[in-house]
């Protein structure tokens, strides 16, 4: 591992240590303190942070989930690279997933989720003003995923449970762009007005427009960290 430290994390918080050490790691390769390609090591992370070893090695097994870290038998724990296939790949199904949820949203939706969609919406707007990306991402999470309750489609819920881990990173450095917070949670009043009208053909539009902006912020973020390195 390199020869620069991490910060310490704090003991007091009211929040798992696992979740403590998670979060610190994940900012860690989000702000380029931990570079692409970097080995990790268990001992020397546990000895930075200032916790055992236990809550470190589920720190890393979330985060290789999430996409954050690739495990390479008999070599070690590394921090992964993001190429634009990888982002291509992933936007091209999850645009898929979410303009089909929207469309079928639009026309299966109860008044009761429209209301969880509003509530979570005032909710963002109030966790954008703070500045807390934490519950910003976590809100973000729960609005889609009535959205995706709403089409009343269990395989397609299923699916996109099963790759939810491939976009939690991507949906994380997204959220941290700057200016990128306001904008999608006007894009997500847009498809939430979209959905309350019935109209599933703006739903999809909205919720297209909203994944390749998306998308669009990733790939400026890379290449600014490309160009940084």
């Amino acid at each position: 591992m390199m020869d620069r430290r991490l910060p310490p994390v704090r003991l007091d918080s009211y929040k798992p240590l696992r979740e403590v050490v998670c979060e610190a790691l994940r900012e860690a390769i989000m702000n380029g303190t931990l570079t692409p390609g970097e080995r990790l090591m268990e001992i020397q992370l546990a000895e930075d942070l200032g916790v055992s070893r236990t809550p470190v090695r589920e720190a890393i097994r979330r985060l290789e989930m999430e996409g954050f870290l690739v495990m390479v038998p008999r070599r070690g724990t590394y921090v992964s690279d993001l190429s634009i296939k990888d982002l291509n790949e992933v936007f091209e199904i999850r645009t898929a997933l979410d303009v089909l949820a929207a469309g079928l949203a639009a026309e299966r939706i109860t008044e009761e989720e429209l209301e969880q969609l509003e509530r979570l919406l005032v909710q963002i707007g109030e966790y954008i003003d703070s500045g807390d990306v934490e519950k910003i991402v976590e809100a973000d999470s729960q609005f889609h995923d009535i959205l995706y309750q709403a089409s009343r489609n269990d395989r397609l819920v299923g699916i996109i449970n099963n790759l939810r881990e491939q976009f939690t990173r991507f949906r994380s450095i997204s959220m941290a762009y700057p200016g990128r917070l306001k904008n999608t949670l006007e894009e997500h009043r847009q498809l939430m007005e979209a959905i309350a009208s019935h109209d599933p053909e703006t739903a999809q539009r909205c919720a297209r427009e909203h994944m390749e902006n998306a998308e669009q912020t990733l790939l400026i973020d890379l290449n600014e960290r490309r160009h940084k390195t």
